[in-house]
């Protein structure tokens, strides 16, 4: 029986904790400082601390620091004021495991501490990860024959009967909608619908309406309500693809839904309560976008509770002749082409390449191949891979187009990427390689006005 170490000066509060975790069959300890929580933590096996950060004597903060050097591995649950979530943040930061702001619901708290259980024991499982991976893991759409994708599905097997959100990294096209798709496929949730939403494809004012759906006449053109994507998530599970990529309003609506499990409608103020486990995923680096300013803490540290990271192909190299195989087999059977397989010689070219579009690159390269194909195989001139080609030089010495300067060069560039981009600020930054903050000044500087820049 899991033991919950409660540490809460108000008495009331000690005691309804007390018995709304023990009618959920845990073992509960209580202090009503931070001194003589440790004590008992000292004297007895405990599996999770809840304490409150505003205590008489030590502070939360500083109980937490001590927790932390005693056992690094053992989660520590924060309750918190609204108006401290500075604070809340910075105990994260020390190792707190998750937050809570009072005032909160009894449902909450329950909801909170068993997620919390649950991923305790998942990486207390993982530690012997290494070891366990004598047991092959398996899935029937995912090839992982070498060791960094057994890592992959092992992580899956432990987090998906979970509720835990997960945090999917990765490069584009390595494989994250599938990997998403397995852990709902492998989680209690798997009779409820798996609903994806990918943020870059959504021009970022209708982003939070696709999200949360809106009411007749929330805007010009809402002629009936409409269900978002968390009320058709209800019960299963929502994918949000490329997560770096929300902007700043519609970030505040997600963490509100991670903490409370509720949300108005955009123009409604009826609250809709809903059941959703959040898969994200992202090919950025959100570290570096909370030091740029253009990601939420709170939300990073709310998101990323499981993180499983995805590698790029040239990683496992090991797995690209049974992938090659799969969907030549895939694409055979589709377009009813009688090919036996692959050459020695065309497997080599395969192996040896560096595919930088990853999965999704390999998958394409053989669906072109399978059709272009003459003989009874896929040999090695039908595999045509996309390499980089160098531009022809200017003429003369010049590095640019002769009579065109390097701030000319530039705000083409940008104007390019707009084109690509069908005016998607955030895909023309990406395409750029700058942040979406570096990309609005330049913006401003050519005198193209950005629509997004009162929010």
């Amino acid at each position: 029986m899991p033991t919950i170490l409660i540490i809460e000066d108000e008495a009331k509060m000690r005691r309804l904790l007390e018995l709304n975790l023990g009618e959920e069959g845990l073992k509960t300890l209580s202090a009503a400082d931070a001194e003589t929580g440790l004590q008992l933590l000292a004297s007895e096996p405990v599996h999770l601390v809840l304490t409150d950060l505003k205590l008489p004597g030590m502070g939360g903060l500083e109980l937490l620091e001590k927790v932390k050097e005693k056992d690094p591995a053992l989660p520590v649950v924060v309750m918190t004021a609204f108006g401290s979530v500075e604070t809340a943040v910075d105990a994260m930061k020390s190792g707190a495991s998750d937050y809570i702001l009072k005032p909160f619901s009894l449902a909450e708290i329950r909801m909170v501490v068993r997620k919390e259980l649950d991923v305790s024991l998942l990486r207390e499982e993982n530690r012997s990860l290494r070891e366990a991976l004598g047991e092959k893991y398996s899935h029937p759409n995912v090839i992982a024959a070498s060791p960094r994708m057994q890592e992959v599905l092992a992580m899956v097997d432990r987090v998906a009967p979970t509720n835990s959100t997960v945090l999917l990294g990765g490069e584009s096209g390595a494989g994250k909608d599938l990997i998403a798709r397995v852990i709902h496929e492998r989680s209690r949730r798997a009779k409820g619908p798996f609903i994806k939403i990918n943020s870059t494809a959504i021009p970022e004012n209708l982003l939070e309406s696709e999200l949360f759906g809106y009411e007749k006449g929330a805007f010009t053109g809402a002629t009936t309500s409409k269900p978002g994507k968390f009320e058709l998530a209800d019960g299963g599970t929502l994918f949000l693809d490329e997560i770096g990529d929300v902007p700043p309003a519609t970030q505040v609506k997600l963490l509100r839904v991670l903490q409370e499990r509720d949300f108005e409608r955009l123009g409604g103020t009826r609250t809709i309560k809903v059941d959703v486990r959040l898969i994200a995923a992202t090919n950025r680096d959100l570290r570096a976008a909370l030091e740029e300013g253009t990601f939420r803490e709170d939300l990073y540290y709310r998101l990323n509770v499981v993180p499983i990271d995805i590698p790029p192909l040239r990683a496992h190299k090991e797995d690209i002749p049974g992938l090659a195989t799969m969907f030549l087999a895939r694409f055979c059977k589709e377009s009813a082409r009688p090919l036996t397989g692959i050459s020695p010689e065309a497997m080599d070219i395969l192996l040896a390449h560096h595919w930088p579009g990853n999965v999704r690159e390999l998958q394409n390269v053989i669906e072109r191949a399978c059709a272009l194909a003459a003989g009874p195989r896929l040999e090695a001139a039908d595999t045509h891979l996309d390499t980089a080609r160098p531009r022809a030089a200017a003429a003369g010495d010049h590095f640019l187009p002769e009579g065109v300067t390097l701030d000319q060069w530039e705000d083409e560039m940008i104007r390019e990427a707009l084109k690509r981009s069908n005016g998607n600020k955030s895909r023309a930054a990406r395409l750029l390689g700058l942040s979406r903050n570096a990309l609005r000044y330049r913006l401003s500087k050519i005198g193209i006005a950005d629509e997004n820049e009162a929010e």
